[in-house]
């Protein structure tokens, strides 16, 4: 199976510190992630931003509501412009996570850049294209809802 890549970008009108703060803490993962999911942080991390070599287990169910453990870790950090986790045991074959914060005149433009690759071959790639994109692509737009709630702002309509 190849690697996939998803982009996604959303506009959050608030200043870059206030953005910046609330996603390099890891205990705010969890109000950004399904219900479903049953997210689980296991590591003590409350109250401490991100840095470089920084390792988080998670309990988790991304897929049938079955557990599984998930260890992350945060591989670089640039102060307000990008962290990176990537998973060191979990589900994927691959996951590289990249958060980028770019400022703008009124607020802050983050994009996500995801790069993930299922395991076990050809039947891998059967469950990408059968429920896991489509998994993948939900944990995002719910992510884009809550971080629109938490923010407390109406997204901008085309």
């Amino acid at each position: 199976m190849k690697v996939r890549q998803k982009v996604w970008q959303q506009f959050i009108p608030r200043p870059l510190d206030e953005v910046w703060h609330f996603f390099s803490r890891p205990e705010n993962l969890d109000a950004i992630t399904p219900d479903d999911m049953s997210f689980e942080i296991l590591s003590d991390i409350s109250e401490v931003p991100m840095y470089q070599g920084m390792i988080i287990q998670y309990k988790v169910s991304p897929f049938l509501g079955i557990k599984m453990n998930w260890v992350t870790e945060i591989t670089h950090v640039r102060d307000r412009e990008y962290f990176i986790d990537e998973q060191r045991f979990g589900p994927y074959a691959l996951w590289h996570h990249q958060h980028h914060f770019e400022e703008r005149d009124s607020g802050v433009l983050m994009t996500d850049i995801l790069h993930y690759k299922i395991p076990y071959g050809f039947i891998g790639s059967i469950a990408d294209a059968v429920f896991v994109g489509d998994k993948v692509e939900s944990i995002f737009r719910y992510r884009i809802k809550a971080v629109e709630r938490i923010f407390r702002f109406e997204p901008v309509t085309q």
